[in-house]
């Protein structure tokens, strides 16, 4: 795959994010800085993509062109299926994007189906329609983004369902599972790993007493400054230009190390969330924005350096990852 395709396939994953008319502007924000990130190491002005796709609006089928194989055509599909899938919820204006998209591809209809489907099965496990009805309750935090209230479920006395250790495994498990799937090569891989964070803390939620649903877990996250669509777009960013792309400016050693630092980058954003959800629950959500924020930031540095301690574990639960059994999987973790 040559860099023009890239350039294309990273641009439609732009389209994509803003195919709902993005306006928030911390998302803006972190996809900017996932673009400009990006750029320089790949060799092209992502950066001017960036700006094309937010000022200029590209024709689509003018971008869809430059894709050449059906690899590439299929691997663009994907990603842009993932993105609008990042919230659980294709909206309207989404649907109508993947189907243009599918269109200007060329792409079979049965392969194009199968991308939509796997996406939506993985969200569907980490989500569930029952999780998705509205909660009621108080409990907010205040700065920044809020956090969607939750209910509770009988009465909360700061401690978890669950014992010390088996919530250290959970979230030990949970982090070295999202590392494993930014090692595997496979893009419904990459689709896995947000909900898998998201159901991650519904688990935590749940276990203190709250009852949870999914626009709960989802704000929470962002709260943290987390964004699903620009985290989707760095994921598959990385993997794009580490893997696809192990030729261009480096080779395959190059790209094997980038790999595996954006699975040590997995594994401490997810070890980081768990924690910080622990204590924001385990403390009757009376944490703000703020302090929210700052605590990820400060476990997310300890996480990072816990990360190479668990290259092993990681690469070991890489190769048992079942691609069939990725919503199971989602499902019961």
């Amino acid at each position: 795959m040559h860099a023009q395709e890239t350039r294309s396939i990273l641009t439609i994953a732009l389209m994509a994010a803003f195919a709902d008319g993005l306006k928030d502007e911390r998302e803006r924000a972190a996809v900017k800085r996932v673009a400009e990130a990006l750029g320089p190491d790949a060799g092209f002005d992502l950066p001017g993509a960036y700006r094309d796709v937010l000022l200029t609006r590209p024709d689509l089928r003018e971008v869809a062109s430059q894709l050449q194989t059906p690899e590439a055509r299929q691997l663009a599909f994907e990603m842009a299926v993932a993105i609008c899938d990042a919230d659980g919820v294709q909206g309207p204006a989404e649907k109508d994007f993947l189907q243009k998209l599918a269109a200007v591809l060329d792409l079979d209809h049965g392969a194009a189906a199968a991308a939509s489907d796997a996406a939506e099965a993985v969200a569907e496990a980490a989500y569930g329609r029952g999780h998705a009805a509205a909660a009621v309750g108080a409990g907010a935090p205040e700065g920044g983004a809020t956090v969607a209230p939750a209910t509770v479920s009988g009465t909360v006395t700061g401690r978890a369902s669950m014992p010390d250790a088996e919530m250290d495994k959970l979230i030990l498990d949970a982090a070295v599972t999202n590392a494993a799937l930014e090692l595997l090569p496979e893009t419904l891989a990459t689709m896995a790993i947000i909900p898998l964070q998201m159901r991650l803390v519904y688990r935590i939620g749940r276990s203190y007493g709250y009852v949870m649903d999914a626009s709960h877990a989802k704000d929470f996250v962002a709260t943290l400054g987390i964004g699903l669509t620009s985290q989707y777009i760095e994921q598959f960013g990385r993997k794009l230009l580490g893997g696809l792309l192990g030729g261009v400016g480096g080779g395959l050693g190059r790209a094997v190390g980038r790999q595996a630092a954006s699975s040590g980058l997995t594994f401490a954003t997810t070890y980081a969330l768990g924690r910080v959800a622990q204590r924001y629950y385990a403390g009757g959500r009376t944490l703000d924005g703020e302090t929210l924020k700052q605590t990820f930031t400060e476990l997310l540095a300890e996480a990072r350096a816990l990360a190479p301690g668990y290259r092993a574990e990681i690469e070991q639960k890489a190769g048992t990852i079942d691609m069939r059994s990725l919503a199971s999987l989602v499902r019961h973790s």
